[in-house]
């Protein structure tokens, strides 16, 4: 069928290896992929954690706080329009991510899928923008987390780096503590995460209905006064669909880390069966949460309100959720206080992961001989500690806010994580259409897959275009004159710089990489989709037969509320 045997400089990662010697065991919980111990991870990550990580995981300020700025700028229905097409392609990008990771759930995740059925050009800049993004995501996490506690602790009685501090050694002790830990502290994490968006989305309903203490029900009285678009930049449709294009930068950002369950594939128990029920739950996770949330709180705060003006000038705390205006809105008080908490559960969850993401990120591109070898090095919980090591150090950039004029540094940062987002989520769908074509070519049926994308190539396509016009465009406003402007009147190139430096970096690390290393893209016949993959079935097959004794060995012995609602959290 056209399959080529390739060298082993080149695919090292995802040798079948023999299984390991006795005294190589693994910590209770987990599994060893197969491979050299040296350089390996543990399939440590359960089902109900990858779950609840699909569901809870990357929810974070950009919902909870960041919709009051896309509402003030742009109206209600703007944000519903942009939240709901970003989130679709999102979810086309899981779809394709999640056809790849299924058949082959290799521990390199999408950067070794795009260096296996794309390019190694494409695999070494996805990489490197990934581990880019989220070197920058982390230190800016740990600063907002210590803005938030400047609710209760001014920055005058104690100083922001002491609370940096805190969360810096926290997360990195939980990633070193291993899969395992990590695991089971995100799955505590992202349901407290959902439980208080459920609330929040209950609260917002009855406020709607005209449960809260002002007995009004709203309805939908704003999208009619002051109206359900603000132009923006100008007047008539123009401003309109200016104002509905500069939420779009916003929604992107709020989906951001979406992906994170194709960077746990490596470390997850039985990914076959676990990866495609993330992804339908990431469909019901962007249906319920996003777009039921934009939804009331368009519905619960007219866009031209002060309180909501005001609040979109604050710091990424409790005072800037649109949820706490509505509150106020609608005549309830003591709440803030007790969501500002819970915002700093969501920051520091976000912190957490961010700098597991990082970790994996710079070692899947060891594995792939793509940086320095010491960075693919595992301990005996499978944690590549080095990696994690100069993630963590990086992540010390943060101690700059300790001084109050650096926060703009940070803003420009942010800036930057958008396109890097965006390049991603490319990058796995041009992947996912070669992953296509050439298992087409080498006759692949599909019912020979364990998970499919429902559109197939056309949901692929269109998001691509989609991702591609969202990159290029998204600082339009930059060319836009503003008076007062601090980056300049007539053309703003600080956030132009900003805005757009991922782009030629991308590209220059693409061609650079392929003038440099000589390399050629995979062609639809040369596409490996052999190598490695007989070792990942066995471990499936044991994994599966080990659950099987173990479920019948239990079920003798359980009463039936174990079985139906205890088990599964074990």
């Amino acid at each position: 069928m056209g399959l080529m045997h390739r060298k082993n400089a080149e695919f090292n990662v995802d040798k079948v290896s023999s299984p390991p010697s006795s005294h190589e065991v693994s910590p209770p919980g987990t599994q060893r992929v197969g491979g050299d111990p040296a350089t390996e991870l543990h399939r440590g990550l359960r089902s109900r954690q990858i779950t609840m990580i699909a569901i809870g995981g990357a929810i974070g300020t950009g919902l909870i706080i960041g919709t009051g700025s896309a509402l003030a700028k742009a109206g209600p229905l703007s944000i519903l329009i942009s939240y709901t097409l970003v989130g679709f392609v999102v979810y086309m990008v899981m779809c394709a991510l999640g056809e790849m990771a299924t058949y082959l759930p290799i521990q390199s995740g999408f950067t070794g899928y795009a260096t296996r059925f794309c390019d190694p050009a494409l695999g070494f800049s996805l990489g490197y923008t990934y581990w880019f993004k989220y070197i920058i995501v982390t230190p800016n996490q740990l600063t907002a987390a210590a803005l938030v506690i400047q609710y209760w602790v001014p920055r005058e009685r104690v100083n922001p780096g002491v609370f940096i501090a805190v969360f810096l050694v926290a997360i990195v002790l939980i990633n070193y503590l291993g899969i395992k830990i990590f695991g089971e502290i995100e799955f505590w994490l992202s349901s407290i995460k959902v439980l208080t968006i459920c609330g929040l989305l209950i609260l917002s309903l009855v406020l709607v209905l005209g449960g809260g203490p002002d007995h009004d029900r709203k309805g939908f009285r704003y999208w009619k006064n002051p109206g359900a678009m603000k132009p923006l930049y100008g007047t008539g449709d123009k401003g309109r669909f200016l104002g509905l294009w500069s939420t779009f930068v916003t929604a992107t950002f709020a989906y951001l880390g979406t992906e994170l369950v194709g960077v746990t594939v490596g470390e997850a128990q039985n990914p076959r069966r676990v990866i495609p029920r993330a992804i339908k739950l990431t469909f019901w996770r962007i249906v319920v949460f996003y777009m039921c949330s934009v939804l009331l709180i368009g519905m619960l705060v007219p866009y031209n309100s002060d309180r909501l003006s005001f609040a979109t000038k604050q710091d990424p705390g409790a005072s800037a959720s649109p949820f706490v205006v509505a509150m106020i809105e609608s005549g309830i008080s003591g709440l803030p206080g007790f969501l500002n908490a819970l915002i700093l559960i969501f920051v520091f969850s976000a912190a957490n992961s961010d700098l597991y993401i990082a970790t994996r990120t710079l070692y899947s591109l060891a594995k792939e001989g793509n940086s320095h070898r010491i960075f693919a090095r595992t301990d005996s919980r499978g944690v590549p500690i080095y990696a994690l090591g100069l993630s963590a150090t990086i992540a010390c950039i943060a101690f700059l806010n300790c001084a109050s004029d650096s926060t703009k540094v940070f803003k420009y940062f942010v800036n930057l994580v958008t396109i890097f987002g965006l390049l991603t989520w490319i990058s796995i769908l041009v992947t996912h259409i070669y992953f296509v074509k050439a298992r087409r070519a080498q006759g692949i049926e599909k019912h020979q897959l364990a998970y499919t994308a429902p559109f197939g190539l056309y949901g692929t396509y269109f998001a691509l275009v989609f991702c591609i016009v969202i990159a290029v465009f998204k600082n339009f406003d930059v060319f836009v004159h503003v008076k007062g402007r601090a980056g300049g009147e007539n053309f703003d190139y600080v956030n132009f710089i900003t805005g757009y430096l991922g782009i030629p970096l991308y590209l220059i690390m693409i061609f650079g990489y392929k003038i440099t290393m000589k390399s050629k893209g995979w062609t639809p016949l040369t596409t490996d989709f052999i190598t490695g993959k007989d070792a990942i079935d066995r471990e499936e097959e044991e994994f599966l037969a080990n659950k099987a004794a173990n479920r019948q060995g239990n079920s003798k012995n359980a009463g039936w509320f174990y079985r139906n609602f205890v088990a599964w959290l074990l």
